[in-house]
C-alpha cells in the first residue's frame, strides 16, 4: 500500500509543471511522510456544478498547475464535442496565490487545442469575467478564484456562452473528460497565441453600470468601503466616480490585493471580526453605510449605524431592500432567489404583481430563471443586471444600495426605517443560519443520516407541518443533498455547504406585524423562536 503511494507520487512529481509544488513533493516523498501523502493522493479533486475549489499544494487533491491544466484539457474537449471548436474562452483571475499562473495555463491549453483564447489584462472582479463572456460573444469562460475561503485555497469556476456558471449535465460530462486525460504530455501547451485584452473590456462593464441607476437619482449618500484584501477596489472606485456618488472612504489596512489577507481569519465580510476595521473606519468617518466586498468582489454585504454602533445587515435584509428598491421604480420581470434566502422576497413580488421563482442554491441557477430581472441569495450575492451579468455582482449591487440609501437619506430616512416599512406590511421575517465548519466531512455525512432517519416533529415547539428530503427534487426543483422542514410560521433548510467544509442550516421565521409599535415586540419573539429553532436542530442532528 505504501509503496503503492511512493509509486504515485513520484509519477506525479514527474510530469508536476510547477517547481514550487514539485520542491513540495519530492520533500514529502524523501521524508516517507505516507500520512501527509495519503491525504494528497487518496482520490482526486471533484469538478462539479462550483468547478473546482481546495488548498493549494501538490497532488490530485490540491489545487495546483496540474490539476488546473487537466480541468482545461477537459473544458477543452467538452467544448469541442459541442460545437465550439475555434470559439473563445475569456479567462479572468484574481489576486489570490497561483492565480496568474493557472489563468496562463488555461490559455494555453485553450490554445493548444484549437480554441482562442483571451485573457482579461489583470486581476478584476469575478463579474467582469462574466460580463466579458457575453460582452465579447465567447462560447465560455473561466475564473480563477476561490472567492471567500481562507488564503491557502484556490478555484476554477466554469462559465458557458450564456454568461451563466455551469450546471448538470455540462458538469459531469466536463469531469469525464478531464478524467480521460492520462498524461499532461498528451495536453499541447504552446507558450503563446491566445491574447491579452486591454481595458477596453473594463470600461465596457463600467458603461454598463450606468443602466443599474436611475436617470437623476439622488447621488449623495457618503460610505466607507473595504475590499476585505481583494481585487474590487479599483473598480469599485471607478464606478462610484462614474456615477457622482461621493468617494467612498478606503479601509486602508485592506484596500489592495493581498493573498495572504492579513487581517482577518477569513475574507468573508460574514465572519466574525472580518468588518472590524471597516466599523473602526466608520466611527472616525460617520458614513451612511459602509460597504464591503468579498477578494473577487461578486458579494456585497452593507452595515448602518443603529443605536449608536454598526450592524452588518443580513443578507436577506439587503436583498429585501433593493427588491423594494426596484419595485418602486416600477420595473417588470421575474424575481427569484435560492430556496435558502427569505420568502419576504416572494411576498414583495406578489404584492408588486411580479412573477417569482425559487431555485437551488447557488447563481448557476438563479441566473437561468426566464425573464430574470432580479435574483438574490442570503450569502450577499445580488444581480440586479442579469443583461450584463448573469451572476452575482458586488460592484453593481454596491451602486444600486447606495442610490436607495440617498434618496432615502433625502427624505430624513434610512435603509433601517425602509425594513420597518417592509415589516409592517408583509410580516417581520427573521432569519438566521446555524452554521458549523469541520475537520472530517464524515461529521456532515452523520448529521444529515441522522436526520433524514429521524425527522424533528417539532423544533422551537412549533410543529414540522412538512418534511422534505430534496435528494428526490420536488416539481420545481431538480434534486440536491439537502432536508427542508415546513413549520407553523417558520422554516427550516438543512444542506452541506457546496464550497466549504461545513453543514448550513438556513433559519426563518414570519411574526406578523400590527404597527411600528408592535415592532420591538415582534423583534423579540423572532430572537425567541430562532434561537430555540438553533438549540432544538443541534439536538437533532447532533451537532
Amino acid at each position: 500500500m505504501q509503496d503503492d503511494l511512493i509509486a504515485r507520487a513520484t509519477s506525479w512529481l514527474a510530469e508536476d509543471p510547477d517547481a514550487d509544488t514539485r520542491a513540495e513533493l519530492a520533500k514529502l516523498i524523501d521524508a516517507g511522510d505516507h500520512a501527509e501523502l495519503a491525504a494528497r493522493f487518496g482520490g482526486t479533486l471533484q469538478f462539479g456544478t462550483a468547478g473546482l475549489r481546495g488548498e493549494l499544494g501538490a497532488g490530485p487533491m490540491r489545487m495546483n498547475r496540474s490539476v488546473v491544466i487537466r480541468a482545461a484539457a477537459g473544458l477543452a474537449a467538452y467544448l469541442k464535442k459541442n460545437g465550439s471548436s475555434g470559439g473563445l474562452v475569456v479567462i479572468g483571475y484574481d489576486a489570490r496565490h497561483k492565480s496568474a499562473d493557472f489563468a496562463r495555463d488555461t490559455a494555453a491549453v485553450m490554445t493548444g487545442a484549437g480554441l482562442r483564447a483571451a485573457v482579461l489584462p489583470r486581476p478584476l472582479p469575478t463579474p467582469v469575467l462574466a460580463f466579458a463572456i457575453r460582452h465579447l460573444g465567447a462560447v465560455a469562460g473561466v475564473e480563477v478564484t476561490a472567492s471567500h475561503n481562507p488564503p491557502r485555497d484556490n478555484g476554477y469556476k466554469v462559465y458557458l456562452g450564456d454568461g451563466s456558471q455551469i450546471v448538470p449535465p455540462a458538469d459531469a460530462e466536463i469531469a469525464a473528460e478531464i478524467d480521460a486525460i492520462e498524461a499532461l504530455a498528451d495536453v499541447p501547451r504552446p507558450d503563446q497565441g491566445w491574447e491579452t485584452l486591454d481595458e477596453g473590456v473594463l470600461d465596457a462593464y463600467l458603461a454598463r453600470t450606468d443602466a443599474v441607476l436611475s436617470a437623476g437619482s439622488p447621488r449623495t449618500a457618503r460610505t466607507v468601503y473595504t475590499a476585505m484584501h481583494g481585487v474590487g477596489k479599483d473598480v469599485l472606485l471607478a464606478a462610484f466616480a462614474r456615477a457622482g456618488f461621493p468617494a467612498p472612504v478606503l479601509v486602508a489596512e485592506q484596500a489592495e490585493p493581498d493573498p495572504d489577507f492579513p487581517t482577518v481569519a477569513f475574507p468573508n465580510p460574514e465572519e466574525p471580526g472580518a468588518m472590524d476595521l471597516a466599523f473602526a473606519q466608520a466611527r472616525a468617518s460617520a458614513p451612511d453605510l459602509i460597504i464591503a466586498n468579498d477578494p473577487d468582489a461578486d458579494r456585497c454585504a452593507v452595515a448602518v449605524a443603529q443605536d449608536g454602533a454598526w450592524r452588518m445587515l443580513r443578507g436577506d435584509e439587503v436583498g429585501s431592500l433593493l427588491a423594494a428598491h426596484l419595485v418602486r421604480r416600477g420595473v417588470t420581470g421575474t424575481f427569484a432567489e435560492s430556496i435558502v434566502s427569505s420568502s419576504l422576497l416572494g411576498r414583495i413580488a406578489d404584492k408588486a404583481g411580479l412573477p417569482y421563482e425559487e431555485t437551488l442554491t447557488g447563481f448557476k441557477w438563479i441566473a437561468r430563471v426566464d425573464g430574470l430581472r432580479y435574483g438574490y441569495e442570503e450569502a450577499l450575492g445580488y444581480c440586479v443586471d442579469p443583461e450584463g451579468v448573469r451572476d452575482k455582482d458586488g460592484i453593481t449591487a454596491a451602486l444600486l444600495v447606495t442610490e436607495l440609501a440617498s434618496e432615502l437619506k433625502e427624505q430624513g430616512r434610512t435603509l433601517l426605517d425602509l425594513l420597518d416599512d417592509l415589516a409592517v406590511e408583509h410580516g417581520l421575517h427573521a432569519t438566521d443560519q446555524l452554521s458549523v465548519r469541520v475537520e472530517d466531512l464524515s461529521v456532515i455525512a452523520d448529521a444529515m443520516r441522522r436526520l433524514r432517519e429521524r425527522p424533528p416533529g417539532e423544533l422551537a415547539g412549533l410543529p414540522v407541518t412538512a418534511a422534505e428530503d430534496l435528494t428526490r427534487g420536488t416539481d420545481r426543483l431538480p434534486p440536491t443533498d439537502g432536508l427542508r422542514y415546513t413549520l407553523d410560521g417558520a422554516r427550516v433548510i438543512v444542506r452541506p455547504s457546496g464550497t466549504e467544509p461545513k453543514l448550513k442550516c438556513y433559519l426563518e421565521v414570519v411574526v406578523p406585524v400590527g404597527d411600528r409599535a408592535g415592532l420591538p415586540a415582534a423583534r423579540a419573539r423572532a430572537a425567541e423562536l430562532l434561537a430555540a429553532i438553533k438549540r432544538d436542530l443541534s439536538a437533532a442532528a447532533g451537532i
